[in-house]
């Protein structure tokens, strides 16, 4: 099986006002390999229930499920991480699309 690389990479973008640690690069990169169009179905009114069933995979405690992570993810960080990668797409997609 071939590793594709993602076309984004808000895992190296700098991170502003917080100290990154082994998970926070985990998530944006996490973030990175998911779908475009997914991405873009993200609702931010959506209760947690519904976030974790559309993320799905979330486990039954509430927490992510990633890789190498050194502590648990839950929903608000899951969520304020999102928003940043959306807002990172939202500025790189027109460089990407030029290309």
């Amino acid at each position: 099986m071939e590793f594709k690389q993602p076309l984004w990479n808000f895992e190296q973008e700098p991170f502003a006002g917080e100290e990154p640690d082994e998970t926070s690069f985990n998530l944006r990169a996490y973030f990175d390999r998911m779908d475009d169009e997914k991405m873009l179905q993200y609702e931010d009114s959506w209760p947690d229930e519904k976030l974790m069933e559309w993320d799905s995979n979330f486990t039954a405690d509430g927490e992510l499920l990633i890789a190498c992570s050194e502590r648990e993810i839950d929903a608000e960080e899951y969520r304020r991480v999102l928003h940043q990668a959306l807002e990172y797409r939202s500025r790189v997609r027109p460089s990407l699309a030029a290309q």
